[in-house]
């Protein structure tokens, strides 16, 4: 069984509060973060073993010193099922959003992007098997433990499971710096997917070509392009801003 480390207050926090196994818990000596009881509680409750450690020692363990001082020994992350994903938003009876990413690579995109679609309440991330960032501990701190709370998916081909979700009646909407269609001048009302490109390179050209619209975010100054994880985060709560203001205006 596969299993991994997990670092810091809320990423060890959700993971307790989460569905995976935990096995081992260790506190550095030195700690002193009132959140720690919040830990300690969860794990009495669950019967995991816990262990003191000197902070050096934890930071072996998890490959960084930014722990925290507390690691947790879990059952490895379950990507979930694209047509899972799909089920699990159906049950819902909301209007779907999703963020497909086409290979991210840094690992602290992925983790912030994880996050902000959690707290968008996206109903779910997609992501591809190959040539880019997967879920790691180092995501998982990123995430603040998010990762336990929005599903994330992982897929061998972004242009098919696209095909899958237009078939599920999504419109995709793909971000891209030189479009001539501004993301503040769209209507999402539907079921929307996201889809955000890599931190150079962008959308590739096939999935360019498989997404219904592909928009910009208008930008002021010298800068030509906004980060990965910024332009989602941007995109995303404009989707939460028009869907707020049509829920007031019907007095839902």
């Amino acid at each position: 069984m596969k299993e991994e480390i997990v670092y810091g207050i809320n990423s060890v926090l959700e993971a307790l509060r989460g569905k995976r196994r935990a096995f081992e818990l260790f506190v550095a000596r030195e700690g002193q973060d009132k959140r720690l009881e919040k830990i300690l509680a969860l794990v009495a409750e669950k019967g995991v073993a816990v262990r003191q450690r000197d902070k050096r020692d934890i930071a072996r363990l998890c490959g960084t010193e930014h722990h925290q001082g507390v690691a947790l020994r879990v059952e490895g992350f379950a990507y979930t099922d694209l047509e899972d994903m799909l089920a699990r938003w159906r049950e819902t009876g909301e209007p779907g959003l999703l963020v497909l990413l086409d290979g991210i690579q840094d690992p602290h995109n992925l983790g912030a992007i994880i996050r902000t679609a959690a707290c968008a309440g996206a109903h779910g991330v997609i992501i591809p098997t190959d040539r880019a960032a997967q879920v790691t501990a180092a995501v998982e701190k990123v995430s603040a433990g998010a990762v336990e709370t929005v599903p994330v998916a992982r897929v061998t081909n972004l242009v098919q499971a696209i095909e899958t979700l237009k078939e599920a009646g999504f419109w995709v909407y793909g971000a891209v710096g030189e479009a001539a269609d501004q993301l503040y001048r769209q209507n999402f009302s539907g079921n929307v997917v996201l889809v955000i490109g890599a931190e150079d390179e962008g959308i590739r050209p096939l999935v360019r070509k498989k997404c219904d619209l592909l928009l910009s975010v208008p930008l002021h100054g010298g800068v030509s392009s906004l980060n990965a994880s910024v332009a989602a985060g941007v995109m995303l709560f404009e989707v939460v801003r028009q869907r707020i203001g049509r829920d007031s205006a019907s007095g839902r």
